[in-house]
């Protein structure tokens, strides 16, 4: 799957391009989205991990022949709680700013309900040497 995600970062659509050119560098709030990601059996076209969120974009292939892959990859991405925004190539191309500002809408929409760890205390309730507290030639149990 690795590979095949390399060989499609080098073929993007002129659509994928464009979105990639306002996605990456974490250009929209800040946040990180990869492209071509892999996972599991499927390549999502772009993929914000702390969101879970898949942004996918169709062109007329995906209106005839391609509706029910779609739903099957939905269906199997939504199992692993991740959440699929789709968009049209020719929005990309003839509106990108509009995409752009329905995404934001999504992404902050997500970024409320998308429960974060917490950082969790070390192994054994202990802190670490060197931290305040400890003498530095005290060994952490």
């Amino acid at each position: 799957m690795t590979a095949r995600a390399r060989k499609l970062r080098g073929s993007m659509t002129n659509a994928e391009t464009r979105l990639w050119c306002a996605l990456c560098r974490g250009q929209l709030d800040g946040h990180q989205f990869r492209r071509q990601h892999p996972i599991g059996p499927y390549t999502l076209d772009f993929y914000c991990v702390s969101l879970r969120l898949a942004v996918e974009l169709d062109g007329g292939q995906h209106a005839e022949r391609r509706i029910h892959a779609d739903e099957r990859r939905t269906r199997w991405l939504s199992e692993k709680s991740i959440v699929v925004v789709r968009y049209w190539n020719n929005d990309v191309l003839s509106n990108l700013q509009g995409v752009l500002d329905d995404l934001l809408t999504r992404v902050e929409q997500r970024a409320q309900t998308v429960t974060h760890s917490p950082t969790l205390p070390l192994s054994g309730g202990g802190s670490t040497v060197g931290s305040p507290g400890h003498d530095s030639g005290e060994v952490a149990r």
